[in-house]
């Protein structure tokens, strides 16, 4: 049902052509029509499932952010509240099916005593950055130097949070493939841009460059590439991949990337980097975390990698949006990327 209902956002989304408060409208209701009519169907009870309810509500409330009411919660972590109430399967989340690795445990368990327990450095600790610029250096085939580009987030989901709310203003536009993981889109709300949907096309799910250069076009300031692509697990290749990051450099915009599936690939696929491309490092902005290569997604370790001005300044919007990482945690994930 998860998945149906994530083509259906996606659906909507690309073909309405009205104005993204009502792309939102539309979607929200066709989703709730599914949701209503499975549980009348199963005669499940729904759990959260209203924007808002007159029980108990205030009559002298003062007005919230319209912001909040453009998006609904998470369709994802909501069908997992309701697998787990009913002891169903779960194949909304992106939840790993084995064991993180022997050695990102054993350097949890020393860091458990070792600490440090206090704050510290708030983008990163200092063996963590540098053990992800040797790795990540290896796949972009260039120096980064740990100090200057690479910010330490909590999870993948901050780090695009971050990047996005660094480099857009309120009335930008931003490009998003479609199906997209639903964090994008409300991730461009939150940092006060328009999404702009360009269709991938099934069976191969390929894309018309002419529609990226019409969003340029239109001034979107990035565009969100997710490589391996979650939902639909689409590979890009580097000829791909080449002719976006040429558009991007024509309209001297960003290409922020979400590679946390960067080692799930099978044969003939092969995972490219962006940022390795040549020319593309200054206009890419990488986001990753260790959560899916190690099966670890409650640890919440993510990272942010580009250009030193831009990371200068995502040091900031991290700090004040979560300070920093766990400490403890953050050290013991220098045990994962050694593997």
């Amino acid at each position: 049902m998860n998945v149906t209902l994530h083509f259906i956002i996606a659906e909507e989304r690309v073909k309405s052509s009205v104005t993204v408060q009502k792309k939102l409208t539309i979607m929200y209701t066709h989703v709730m029509q599914r949701v209503q009519s499975a549980e009348k169907e199963y005669g499940c009870e729904s759990i959260a499932w209203e924007q808002s309810s007159e029980k108990g509500k205030r009559n002298n409330m003062p007005q919230l952010s319209k912001r909040v009411g453009t998006f609904t919660d998470s369709v994802i972590r909501r069908m997992t509240r309701i697998s787990d109430h009913y002891g169903a399967i779960n194949l909304s989340q992106g939840f790993p099916d084995f064991d993180p690795p022997k050695p990102i445990m054993d350097a949890l368990a020393r860091a458990a005593y070792e600490g440090p327990h206090q704050y510290s450095i708030t983008f990163g600790a200092q063996n963590f950055r540098e053990a992800l610029a040797e790795k990540q250096g290896r796949a972009i085939r260039r120096t980064i130097d740990p100090e200057t580009e690479i910010v330490v987030t909590c999870g993948g989901t901050e780090a695009m949070m971050c990047a996005m709310m660094t480099i857009c203003n309120p009335g930008d536009k931003v490009m998003v493939f479609s199906p997209f993981y639903e964090n994008y889109g409300a991730d461009a709300i939150l940092s006060g841009a328009e999404p702009i949907y360009i269709p991938l096309v099934p069976p191969e799910y390929q894309f018309a460059p002419a529609l990226i250069e019409d969003g340029f076009r239109q001034g979107a300031k990035a565009i969100i590439v997710c490589n391996p692509s979650n939902p639909c697990g689409k590979v890009f290749t580097r000829e791909e991949l080449t002719v976006i990051g040429k558009l991007a450099v024509k309209y001297d915009a960003f290409v922020v990337t979400d590679e946390v599936y960067e080692h799930m690939v099978y044969a003939p696929n092969q995972h490219v980097c962006m940022a390795s491309l040549p020319g593309m490092y200054e206009n890419t902005i990488t986001c990753n975390s260790l959560s899916k290569t190690y099966s670890i997604t409650g640890w919440r370790l993510g990272y942010l990698i580009g250009p030193a001005e831009v990371i200068e300044n995502a040091k900031k919007v991290h700090d004040f949006l979560t300070v920093g990482g766990g400490c403890p945690v953050a050290g013991s994930g220098r045990g994962g990327t050694a593997i």
